[in-house]
């Protein structure tokens, strides 16, 4: 089965979370010079593999032979094999601008915000500070040259890194002045700061200064799931995985109540993006159902989220469509995550049917008119 591109029947539709496959060459070509021989890489080892490296060394995380799979969205044949290299397996709208604002065109789609692919694999193992900045650096350079003739339809996001929270303000008001509308961060740090910890308060701050949203988007991260309680089998490691990714993402998203972050910086725009959106109400609940218990004075969790933060969830999601009211119906958005391979052929017929679900006043808000307004869009 191959992708089916369809035509979504509600206009102003926005995509919150669509990626790209960069080219494999990007790093060698947009780091600083003197970064270029630590540069992010595509290599071929002595069977035929492709496999990804990382400051001159193998990655040990990313399977070798699987990188020509993360644009299989809509494919059946999911094994890696040396004739299956990352060039030759970029579907159409992935990796040329033109041919994303065509396919956007034909699927009925206003804008699309950008994440990276290749850029989601790379800081679970890289401890380097210096080396990551620069990495994302390079990256936010490219894809804000990426959307720049698209009259604003791509929507480039810059990444930063939680490692150098000094070097990501910069970087974040270079990235805003050279286009970028919003920024993310990756729900795990190798200094084991949890993320709203006030270590991290400079770079809230110069979201707030700059009026962009920061989001919370799932990568690869150090630790199984699990890990240190279970081992899961091989055979079911793969659905072990896919709920940690929620799991830690969850997590991150909790301190940054638990810690008066969102008191701190009331004007603070957080988003969660690509773990669901369906928990977001039982996570809240419980929040609250905790702070009345220790007679706390602060704002519940559901005040604060509603004031502040938006959640990203799945058109295949079933549940979500009856919480959006319950909690806040300014809060959430979707996401095709085109092209990724966690995906069927197509996300029209599932997203036809969340909307179908949603409240007749809700169903403009989460299908378009929050990312517009949260990114300010138009």
């Amino acid at each position: 089965m191959s992708y089916e591109i369809k035509r979504f029947p509600y206009d102003g539709t926005v995509d919150a979370d669509g990626h790209i496959l960069e080219p494999a060459d990007l790093w060698e070509n947009y780091l600083e010079e003197a970064y270029k021989p630590r540069a992010l890489r595509i290599r071929v080892d002595e069977e035929g593999y492709e496999y990804l490296e990382i400051d001159g060394k193998p990655s040990k995380r990313s399977r070798k032979g699987s990188l020509g799979l993360l644009g299989a969205m809509g494919e059946e044949d999911m094994r890696p094999r040396p004739d299956r290299r990352y060039s030759d397996n970029m579907p159409f709208g992935s990796c040329d601008p033109a041919e994303r604002l065509d396919l956007m065109a034909r699927e009925n789609l206003e804008y699309c915000l950008l994440y990276p692919t290749i850029g989601l694999l790379w800081e679970v193992e890289l401890t380097d500070p210096e080396l990551s900045l620069a990495y994302c650096r390079a990256y936010n350079r490219w894809i804000a040259d990426f959307c720049r003739d698209s009259g604003g339809r791509l929507v480039p996001i810059a990444q930063l890194t939680l490692l150098d929270v000094a070097g990501s303000v910069a970087e974040l008001e270079r990235a805003v002045k050279d286009g970028c509308r919003g920024a993310w961060v990756n729900p795990f740090n190798h200094n084991r700061v949890i993320h709203g910890a006030k270590e991290h308060d400079a770079l809230f701050a110069k979201c707030v200064e700059l009026d962009v949203p920061l989001a919370i988007h799932p990568t690869f991260t150090p630790h199984a799931a699990a890990d240190g309680i279970f081992d899961w089998p091989r055979e079911g490691r793969a659905w072990g995985e896919a709920i940690w990714l929620r799991s830690i993402v969850q997590q991150a998203l909790i301190s940054f109540f638990s810690l008066g972050t969102l008191e701190r910086f009331p004007d603070l725009r957080l988003g969660v993006l690509e773990a669901g959106s369906g928990w977001i109400g039982a996570l809240l609940d419980r929040l609250d159902a905790y702070s009345a218990s220790l007679n706390l004075t602060r704002p519940s969790a559901t005040e604060l989220f509603r004031r502040q933060c938006f959640i990203s969830g799945d058109p295949d999601e079933t549940a979500a469509p009856h919480i959006v009211s319950h909690v806040g119906e300014d809060c959430f958005m979707w996401a095709t995550d085109y092209p990724h391979p966690d995906h069927p052929h197509t996300w029209v017929d599932d997203l036809a049917r969340y909307a179908e679900a949603l409240p007749d006043s809700a169903r403009e808000k989460v299908l378009g008119g929050n990312v517009k307004r949260i990114y300010r869009l138009g």
